[in-house]
């Protein structure tokens, strides 16, 4: 079955410990991918999404501007951001984990996401939609994001593991009629 992204309506967001006390919670405003989804059979979805790194939204202009420079993304050479599904494996009726190769600055590693199948709706224009919620984590360092400050009072600024946190829904697309 065809589905398209509904842009308007997902989300890409993560959030990461500063200071050691608090979360500062971002996301990326501009990427694009693609679901080859299929309810039947799970195992067969494929998935593959490429971020704008630029696009990185942490609503601090000056954070976001560190975010992109060398000591973490590095945009100038590496401007995207790419994860390409490998497998996916079913739980049960609601939940998978997806499981695919994240790329960042180069380097690419394998992640585990746990998604959740929010179901189906019928919309009020007559279009079919499915939502899926997926989160995870990571060690930054683990893709050379090295960057990091002592604190006075013990600890660092910025803490290791990166929350990621995923808003889908997908629009089911007519079917082409035979030629």
């Amino acid at each position: 079955m065809t589905w398209q992204i509904d842009y308007s309506h997902s989300s890409i967001n993560f959030t990461a410990r500063h200071m050691m006390i608090s979360k500062v919670r971002g996301r990326f405003e501009t990427w694009e991918g693609s679901v080859n989804l299929n309810l039947d059979n799970p195992a067969e979805t494929a998935v593959s999404v490429t971020v704008d790194l630029s696009s990185v939204n942490t609503r601090d202009q000056q954070r976001d501007g560190h975010l992109v420079s060398p000591d973490f993304f590095n945009v100038a050479e590496y401007p995207t951001m790419t994860f390409q599904s490998t497998r996916v494996e079913k739980i049960d009726a609601d939940t998978a984990k997806l499981i695919g190769d994240l790329t960042i600055r180069g380097i690419t590693r394998e992640i585990v996401l746990d998604v959740d199948y929010a179901g189906e709706a019928k919309s009020p224009w007559g279009t079919t939609s499915a939502g899926f919620s997926a989160s995870g984590s990571l060690n930054r360092k683990d893709w050379g994001l090295n960057w990091n400050q002592a604190l006075e009072t013990g600890g660092v600024l910025v803490g290791e593991k990166i929350n990621i946190e995923i808003e889908l829904e997908l629009v089911k697309q007519p079917e082409n009629a035979p030629a």
